[in-house]
């Protein structure tokens, strides 16, 4: 497993182990926290990637027809060699995503440049897809033929896909009732043996933990280091299509945290090799019923996290316990980002605000246009910085949350109280009319069509 290129490093104590050396949860056993890759050999200048030979290949790769030249996370592999044997990675043809300029929503705020990385364009809706195709290309090159994780949805999908498309088996735990439909009907159709828990998302982990413990069954959550190299390949994108110059800010979706974390460390990377000058300022934007980093940052400035009980209809982002908090803490903090949490109201405003953009979303994905409104009031983020927003799914991802919004059904009275006019404005129901040139016609004089 590319023994020379990399190790692991635990992100509490600092202890470093080779990856075979890792335990079947991925948990430092001197001091419980989570590991990441680190590369030893950038530390010498002499043997460090040229930044300019890499921008020039990778450039020329997007014109390739070879398949891992065509995947947006093996198309920058130079810098995660973390297999033997590249002829071992599974790819569906995942990462490349759009970045979609918001000139809309930009007017609207009075910002001179608003940007959406849309990670719901990977090859199943999310930006999971950029994750797993590193961490199951690893467990595949190590002979393991039962893969599993617990999801909120993404995750569960994700993993099914690439599973099957590599052969292998795989096992979903899923809090019972906690998950959008769309999300769920994916890990079936791509074979998921899938159990659903009377627990919530933290509880199926709990479980999960104590199943690879004592089976071989690779474990393939946000808690696997692997994965966090194929997420950050976003950031070269996002670089890579800004002419290698990076936003002044990207704000990012709050749930397990590991997206946010391995961000960050792609941007670092990219600054320690020479590609870039500089970093984005990284925020992070949870769910108010799912956020227990950002009370971590109103009371200790993120050197304490205690655990919620996750709420949300954003379900992507309903959990309580994030693995990766401190993780994520840190890349907030030596970014000079921030963290706080928006309403279901403001949520659910935000989607529809991002679907008349014609882009959609999944809900999740809104916390980051209704957290950069707050950011933007309160003179964090200045309208003539440039501001990235993270999309992190696609919008059928969970149809339903947004038929209940158009219809007026999603928002209880107490929620919505306060935003009643934006929310009007928004809606668009179906409406139910003769069948006849006429009837359809007035409706568009109704409306000042």
């Amino acid at each position: 497993m590319y023994e020379q290129a990399h190790q692991l490093r635990c992100c509490g104590c600092g202890a470093r182990i080779k990856a075979q050396e890792a335990s079947p949860d991925f948990r430092c056993p001197g001091c419980g926290d989570l590991y990441e890759v680190e590369y030893p050999g950038w530390n010498d200048k002499n043997d460090r990637p040229n930044a300019g030979a890499l921008r020039w290949l990778w450039r020329d790769r997007r014109f390739s027809n070879e398949p891992l030249d065509r995947s947006g996370v093996w198309r920058f592999r130079e810098l995660l060699p973390i297999l033997d044997d590249f002829n071992h990675a599974v790819t569906l043809f995942e990462g490349n995503t759009p970045l979609y300029s918001m000139p809309r929503i930009a007017k609207s705020l009075g910002m001179d440049a608003l940007f959406a990385k849309h990670q719901g364009m990977n090859p199943t809706g999310s930006f999971k897809d950029t994750g797993m195709t590193a961490a199951l290309s690893v467990a595949r090159e190590l002979g393991f033929k039962w893969v599993s994780c617990a999801s909120t949805g993404n995750t569960s999908a994700a993993m099914a896909a690439y599973a099957a498309r590599a052969g292998l088996r795989s096992l979903v735990l899923i809090p019972q009732g906690k998950i959008a439909w769309g999300k769920l009907s994916q890990a079936m159709d791509y074979g998921a043996v899938t159990c659903q828990l009377a627990t919530d998302f933290d509880g199926c982990v709990q479980v999960l933990t104590r199943i690879v413990r004592e089976a071989p069954i690779y474990l393939l959550n946000s808690v696997n280091p692997f994965r966090l190299e194929g997420q950050k390949t976003p950031a070269l994108e996002i670089a890579e299509a800004m002419d290698w110059n990076v936003p002044d800010h990207l704000i990012v979706p709050g749930g397990n945290l590991a997206n946010s974390s391995a961000l960050g460390k792609g941007f670092s990377e990219m600054r320690e090799l020479g590609l870039i000058t500089r970093i984005p300022r990284i925020s992070v934007i949870q769910a108010a019923g799912a956020n227990p980093l950002a009370k971590s940052f109103a009371e200790s400035g993120g050197a304490l996290m205690n655990p919620v009980v996750a709420q949300t209809r954003a379900t992507a982002i309903r959990i309580g316990n994030p693995a990766s908090w401190r993780k994520a803490a840190r890349v907030i903090q030596e970014s000079g980002g921030w963290c706080l949490d928006v309403t279901e109201a403001e949520i659910a405003i935000a989607k529809a605000e991002i679907g008349a953009e014609g882009l959609g979303s999944e809900p999740a994905s809104a916390v980051t246009l209704a957290g950069l409104k707050k950011l933007l009031a309160d003179g964090r983020v200045k309208k003539s910085e440039s501001v990235v927003l993270l999309l992190t799914g696609h919008t059928l991802k969970d149809a339903d949350y947004t038929i209940d919004f158009h219809r007026g059904t999603l928002l209880k009275a107490e929620e919505a109280r306060g935003h009643e006019q934006e929310i009007k404005l928004l809606e668009k129901n179906a409406r139910e009319v003769d069948a006849t040139p006429a009837a359809v016609l007035n409706v568009l004089k109704e409306i000042g069509g």
